[in-house]
């Protein structure tokens, strides 16, 4: 009789391992896939922030541009008005 309770609790622990292997596949297939949508998200947001660089860099030049054609069309005006009110700060 003792012969067979320890081929059930061989056959029982057996079955607890093989239930433990699966939960941890199953966890670590949820975990790898979390860690992989990750890097990608990571891969994206490092896409967009060289695209957004390069759009910073030519919205400065364009700026500057603008700015350097503003101060060409100014420079002749600024003989033409010498009043005191632009040495005064504003408050």
């Amino acid at each position: 009789m003792n012969e067979m309770t320890t081929g059930a609790m061989d056959i029982a622990s057996m079955g607890v391992v093989t239930v433990l292997v699966i939960i941890g596949l199953v966890v670590w297939f949820f975990v790898n896939r979390a860690s992989v949508r990750a890097n990608q998200q990571i891969q994206l947001l490092e896409a967009l922030l060289e695209e957004q660089k390069k759009q910073n860099t030519l919205l400065r030049r364009l700026t500057d541009s603008v700015a350097g054609k503003e101060q060409a069309e100014k420079t002749p005006d600024t003989t033409e008005n010498k009043d005191f009110t632009r040495l005064i700060p504003e408050r």
